[in-house]
């Protein structure tokens, strides 16, 4: 596995912390259409000793998940971002089919350990829910289970082969929560069989998943994570490393080490499989002295995180 990392906010301030604690890679959101600007961001990383090898967050996908009259243009956007990162060989890119654009929360305060402030769902009234993350389309027509999974095909089709000859490997991030149903709108990608169903849709190395293991392990199946890790590994090209205290309908953010899961084991089951793809540490707790602005994505957790993990890894004795 090679230890990635998101730098929020993106600057050679804190590309440098990356680089003085360890990450190999750096994780990159949406740049935009624009070639010069990747490869800025590319050179940027690259003067600071790493490799720029994911981008993922803020990659629009709203119009061709719920077919929209404007689904080709888009479609035809995420084909030129395919190209552009194939040019710049940057190899991974992560996107999601969740309806509402990204993960969903109804707090960003809830303490953990120290009084680190954390996020939290709680979907015990979902007719009461209210995200508070800002990603929250209006739901007046919904897009129906069978039409997600009609359009995801459709979309794979046509940007998988771009894929294929550009050298870029797409990473599906499951749906957060991992629920099928949220504010009267379906969702189709919270277990493992939808995973399956998904990569047999267009079967192809290239077609992959982003394995959260916070969006895993919050699911009320109450899968044991290790063996998902397992289960999916020939089609992981990139993982989320996190971790979460409960499970739908109720569940919050936890430290990777104050959490339900054996992060130990998960790491155990990457190595394993032989997995050589990015992880990184997702959705890490705001510590003090830090404003909240980016909840989950602040850098003091993130430090800390790549310590946890490396130190797991050198105490398994994974190379």
């Amino acid at each position: 596995m090679k230890t990635a990392l998101l730098v929020t906010p993106f600057d050679d301030h804190h590309l440098q912390l990356a680089a003085q604690v360890g990450t190999e890679e750096i994780v990159s959101i949406y740049p935009g259409l624009e070639r010069k600007t990747l490869r800025s961001i590319r050179k940027q990383v690259e003067n600071y000793g790493m490799k720029l090898g994911v981008i993922e967050r803020y990659v629009p996908t709203l119009d061709f998940i719920h077919g929209t009259e404007q689904r080709e243009a888009q479609t035809e956007d995420f084909k030129t971002l395919i190209r552009n990162l194939g040019e710049e060989e940057v190899p991974v890119l992560c996107y999601s089919w969740m309806p509402d654009d990204d993960w969903q929360r109804t707090s960003l305060t809830a303490k953990e350990r120290g009084g680190a402030l954390v996020s939290e769902c709680d979907l015990r009234n979902l007719d009461a829910f209210e995200s508070v993350t800002g990603f929250d389309r209006p739901q007046e027509n919904p897009t129906s289970e069978s039409d997600l999974w009609d359009n995801l095909e459709r979309f794979l089709n046509e940007v998988i082969p771009v894929a294929e000859a550009s050298g870029v490997r797409l990473a599906m991030h499951p749906d957060d929560p991992p629920v099928s149903l949220l504010k009267g709108q379906a969702r189709i990608l919270s277990t493992p069989e939808a995973f399956e169903k998904m990569v047999a849709l267009v079967d192809s190395p290239t077609n992959g998943i982003c394995f959260c293991q916070g969006s895993f392990a919050s699911h009320e199946n109450d899968y044991e994570i290790p063996d998902l890790i397992r289960r999916l590994a020939d089609h992981i090209v990139f993982a989320h490393f996190r971790d979460v205290v409960g499970a739908v309908p109720y569940f919050r953010e936890s430290f990777h080490d104050n959490g339900k899961t054996d992060m130990a084991a998960c790491l155990r089951a990457y190595h394993e499989a032989g997995l050589d793809v990015p992880i990184r540490p997702d959705h890490v707790p705001t510590l003090a002295g830090e404003t909240n602005e980016f909840p989950g994505y602040h850098m003091l957790g993130r430090l800390w995180a790549v310590g946890y993990m490396k130190g797991l890894a050198d105490g398994l004795g994974l190379d």
